[in-house]
């Protein structure tokens, strides 16, 4: 039977990119799941109905513009996935969170997510203590919270102003954007109209060659990282 995996888009504009192929690759299923539907924007509140989450092998909850702890949201759907990652990581069926679905998770577990008072936007570079999960090098970042670590975690990777990856259970999650390609950064950046990427002093065309310049050694660390996942987060979990 062919593995599956399901990727939450909480924001139309944050997809599953590059993470889609390493998937494929690896020989899952693709399944999508719109969380907010494009032209609600600017009103992202509103019950949602997710999927169960037992129905795949992997999870992936992918990043958003929204505050994982905005009242609002946590009040309506954001509850709701965390609910389903709880529900998921209980069944043994593995989570990985990206950016604001990162956050998700710590704060599912019992961890904070707040304002960060160094915001990340650009590439970056992420320690690590374990090359084989959480490659280290340069990441794309773009955020503007960061968390603390839920009880029982593991961190497993940092930058200076924020963690940046961490386990706990069938769960990994990641504060960079490991999905980013040259087409997701030219969605974000026509979408930068607060002009975030200046805000911290990158240039849209600095940040469009850097993209182009590391694609090919970050795809390589992306293969990295999801195959570390699989065979050592979730599947290396005993059995329920």
């Amino acid at each position: 039977m062919t593995s599956k995996v399901l990727f939450l888009r909480n924001d139309p504009t944050a997809t599953e990119a590059m993470l889609a192929d390493v998937f494929t690759e690896c020989g899952f299923g693709i399944d999508t799941f719109d969380v907010i539907a494009p032209g609600r924007d600017d009103d992202p509140t509103g019950d949602v109905a997710f999927p169960d989450p037992t129905d795949y092998d992997v999870i992936v909850p992918l990043g958003a513009r929204w505050a994982v702890y905005d009242e609002s949201l946590v009040n309506s759907w954001v509850g709701a996935q965390m609910a389903m990652v709880r529900q998921a990581v209980d069944a043994g069926v593995g989570v990985l969170g990206v950016c604001f679905g990162g956050q998700l998770i710590a704060q599912a577990f019992g961890g904070s997510v707040s304002r960060s008072p160094a915001p990340e936007v650009g590439w970056y570079d992420v320690l690590t203590d374990d090359e084989g999960l959480v490659p280290g090098g340069r990441w794309f970042q773009w955020h503007f919270d960061r968390w603390t670590l839920p009880p029982g975690a593991t961190e497993i990777a940092r930058t200076p102003d924020a963690s940046q990856a961490f386990v706990l259970g069938t769960a990994l999650a990641l504060q960079f954007h490991p999905e980013l390609d040259s087409d997701l950064l030219e969605v974000w950046l026509a979408h930068d109209r607060d002009g975030d990427a200046a805000g911290i002093g990158r240039t849209h065309d600095e940040l469009r060659l850097q993209t182009k310049e590391l694609s090919e050694d970050v795809g390589a660390r992306l293969n990295t990282l999801v195959r570390g996942f699989l065979n050592r987060v979730v599947r290396a979990q005993p059995s329920t």
